[in-house]
């Protein structure tokens, strides 16, 4: 039997009643009948009354859905506005949500179903977030806020007013695309560090240090480097954690470096990976054999995003990619190789975006790959050295031996792909 498409939809217009009334329903549950302007039920036949003034008015106009749809909204408005006065509770939210449901039931006879669907699933769960997002606006900070503004000025405002050419002599720095990755790499950094703020006081190092990977393996290095000196007893459980951040960086680094050209991940992703799976199975032994010996210090990481820090991102891929072009000119695969190293003792990032860019025109797959590893070794022996000098002897002892068995692996798996 073929269902009648009319039937289909008023189903479907049900069924998103229902899926609404469930969750302002639930919310509602404790209140005596008859002090709820909208129950399950209210909100199931909202959908199917839009549903039925949408079918009336294909014979009858399109203004007669508008002005049904403004008596619907006057009547439901007058009945929560006696509701709030009488409890003192002032709350639009209810009296969207109804105008939401009568507008979808419309939509399912109007328009295409799936749409009508995955705005009904959407808007219940945010009804259904109202603690969780009230609990992560109060906690939210004006530095925060401003982070996020920032990005969306760069990435509507200020990116398509850059022009998208090259426009040096040397063929090497587009605006655009610099700025472009720039922004990839200081939103990535930003989700890194709200993970770990969201992460960091209730789940521990574990967790807290795979985030900080993400927004910036060297502070995560820097910070539990520290917190081993004034907490001794974990020394062994903050090596994991600072080991699985430098896992993460090298996770990130074959991401980028693949979106960017996708054949590069040809030359780099054997020799990373296996240096990356080094410092992740390090990273996770220490960590499990440390037990709850060590503790689950805080990890505090500070916003990593900001105008400033954006606008040098941007220069350094610049100046790299840059000076990459030059030195491979000038002096080939050793120019390259110093630039690489001198650039890995502060970032990866610049690097690994420069270099990939380059990988797409002007630079052989091959010598990409073996620059942005060097930048990564010389990253990890940056932060080796950090752990040493920060750390208590035996987190940095244990970081650094690690490092240099993922250095090592990754190294002998290069030169196995060479031969």
């Amino acid at each position: 039997m073929v269902l009648d498409p009319l039937l289909e939809r008023l189903g479907v217009a049900l069924a998103i009643g229902l899926l609404i009334g469930l969750e302002r329903g639930w919310k509602q549950r404790d209140e005596a009948e008859g002090e709820r302007t909208a129950g399950l039920r209210t909100y199931m036949l909202a959908t199917l009354l839009g549903a039925l003034c949408a079918i009336l008015s294909q014979s009858l106009g399109p203004i007669f859905l508008s002005l049904a749809f403004l008596a619907f909204t006057l009547a439901f408005t007058a009945f929560a506005w006696l509701e709030a006065s009488s409890e003192g509770n002032f709350s639009a939210t209810g009296v969207v949500a109804a105008l939401l449901a009568f507008a979808l039931g419309s939509y399912t006879i109007l328009g295409d179903l799936g749409v009508a669907v995955a705005v009904a699933v959407t808007a219940t769960i945010i009804l259904a977030l109202k603690q969780p997002l009230h609990s992560w606006l109060r906690r939210l900070t004006w530095p925060e806020i401003r982070a996020v503004l920032v990005l969306l000025a760069m990435t509507f405002l200020l990116l398509p007013l850059l022009p998208d050419r090259t426009v040096d002599p040397y063929d090497a720095i587009n605006p655009a695309e610099v700025w472009l990755l720039a922004i990839v790499i200081a939103a990535l950094s930003f989700v890194g560090y709200v993970a770990v703020k969201v992460l960091g006081s209730r789940h521990g190092v574990a967790l807290a240090a795979l985030a900080g990977g993400l927004a910036s393996s060297t502070a995560t290095t820097l910070t539990l480097a520290r917190l081993s000196r004034t907490q001794p007893g974990a020394s062994r459980i903050l090596a994991g954690g600072i080991l699985l951040s430098s896992a993460v960086m090298v996770a990130r680094v074959i991401a980028v470096a693949g979106a960017v050209n996708l054949p590069l991940l040809a030359p780099l992703a054997w020799p990373l990976g296996a240096g990356g799976l080094v410092l992740l199975l390090s990273g996770a032994l220490l960590l499990w054999r440390a037990g709850k010996d060590g503790g689950s210090p805080e990890l505090r990481i500070q916003n990593p995003f900001e105008l400033g820090t954006a606008l040098r991102l941007a220069g350094l891929i610049a100046v790299i990619s840059l000076l990459a072009k030059v030195l491979t000119e000038s002096f080939g695969g050793a120019g390259l190789s110093l630039l690489a190293i001198l650039s890995g003792i502060a970032d990866v990032d610049a690097v690994t975006l420069s270099f990939a860019r380059l990988s797409q025109s002007s630079l052989a797959l091959a010598a990409a790959g073996a620059g942005i590893g060097l930048a990564v070794a010389t990253n990890t022996v940056v932060k080796s050295g950090m752990a040493l000098a920060l750390g208590t002897p035996r987190t940095g002892w244990l970081v650094a031996a690690a490092s240099a068995a993922a250095i090592g692996a990754g190294a002998a798996v290069h030169v196995l792909r060479m031969g």
